[in-house]
């Protein structure tokens, strides 16, 4: 297949659904996480998880990375608008995570604080090349996908000797994610849950390679298929798990052999190892302080590091107690597990981060009609 709508070809679907279900062993149940937001994301768009059979779950992971920035960094990019008067240019999706008071980004733009919506960080470049007399901060996230962007302006920003922009650095790894969640697959209460398989990421693959999962294979007997993010990808690379369960293998695969390799992409990877070290321990949201699971701006960059410009102290901050988007992002519990899920809690009024993003798991069962089961479900 060459074209976008062959990879959402419904005849096709269907027949995938027909060697799924032949697949799956009527006498067990089969718990695959797809780690990735753009995973979750296609599968309720598309309605994949209606046309898998009873026994096999899909189960959403922390892979949204909207969702799994902790309320404690929301509040230092408020710290840098509100209180040191900086230009703050970020992401759409993150002006409306909730911080500390119910505050958000949104909020402190409404409140006058310089806060733009931009779509890369070239274009946070670009404010601080028009705006030399203003301090301009990038408010960097995500996983090793937009990492390799913020490194080129970093170096952008040296080569040109910028005086005025720097970094607010939340780029987080997958890989230690992963580790995590095999450690403690189950978590105590309800809705505890016992992986057979993950659904690797796509877009993080193309940049780190299949390479990395192989430890996971390894060591924790666990199979990973890597898939891209087309409904019929996702189908496919169920039906790989589902045979490498059946036949006792826990292996690295990967289906989405057009944009993926073993080793990835060596150039991008060098400019993330020549800007970014390793971090000895970042909080995540939903999985708390991970060692070494977090990139921070090396000291050679030291100068275009906002939270060494500016003196930053980051805190953790409890989220929303009747929120429960951290059991979600690991897997613990499903959006419709949670009291405020499509009441109090909606895409125009997430007091949740997984309500927050499109790649988000409880903004995908929203958008996409997957919450129609509520009342089932609570009942």
């Amino acid at each position: 297949m060459q074209y976008v709508d062959e990879f959402r070809d419904g005849e096709l679907g269907r027949r995938l659904a027909q060697r799924i279900a032949a697949a799956a062993g009527p006498r067990r149940q089969y718990r695959f996480m797809e780690f990735c937001g753009g995973h979750t994301h296609a599968i309720s768009r598309y309605g994949v998880a209606d046309l898998l059979p009873e026994n096999v779950r899909m189960v959403h992971g922390p892979g949204c990375p909207v969702c799994v920035l902790p309320i404690g960094r929301v509040d230092l990019a408020m710290q840098l608008a509100l209180e040191h008067g900086v230009m703050l240019a970020t992401y759409g999706d993150v002006m409306r995570v909730p911080a500390s008071d119910r505050m958000s980004l949104l909020n402190a733009k409404a409140q006058g604080a310089a806060v733009h919506m931009v779509y890369s960080v070239t274009d946070a470049l670009r404010l601080a090349r028009e705006h030399p007399g203003r301090e301009v901060v990038f408010f960097a996230i995500g996983f090793e996908t937009t990492t390799p962007p913020t490194a080129l302006a970093i170096l952008h920003a040296q080569q040109q000797d910028m005086r005025n922009f720097s970094v607010l650095c939340n780029h987080v790894l997958t890989p230690a994610a992963m580790s995590k969640i095999l450690e403690s697959p189950a978590v105590p209460g309800p809705g505890a849950v016992e992986l057979d398989g993950f659904v690797g990421p796509g877009h993080v693959s193309t940049v780190i390679g299949s390479a990395p999962y192989e430890l996971f294979a390894r060591e924790y007997r666990k199979p990973v298929v890597i898939a891209g993010f087309e409904p019929l990808d996702v189908m496919q690379a169920v039906l790989m798990l589902i045979g490498q369960v059946n036949e006792g293998r826990a292996e690295v695969e990967n289906e989405f052999t057009r944009g993926v390799t073993r080793a990835g992409n060596l150039i991008a990877q060098a400019k993330m190892a020549e800007v970014f070290e390793l971090r000895e321990s970042f909080e995540w949201r939903g999985l708390g302080q991970l060692p070494s699971s977090a990139l921070r701006i090396r000291p050679a960059y030291g100068r275009f590091d906002a939270e060494r410009r500016f003196a930053l102290a980051h805190r953790s901050i409890p989220d929303n107690k009747g929120c429960e988007c951290a059991a979600i992002l690991r897997g613990a519990l499903r959006p419709t597990d949670c009291k405020l899920f499509g009441t109090v809690c909606r895409p125009d009024h997430p007091v949740g981060s997984c309500m927050v993003s499109s790649e988000g798991a409880c903004a995908a069962h929203y958008s996409y009609g997957r919450f129609k089961d509520i009342d089932v479900v609570r009942a």
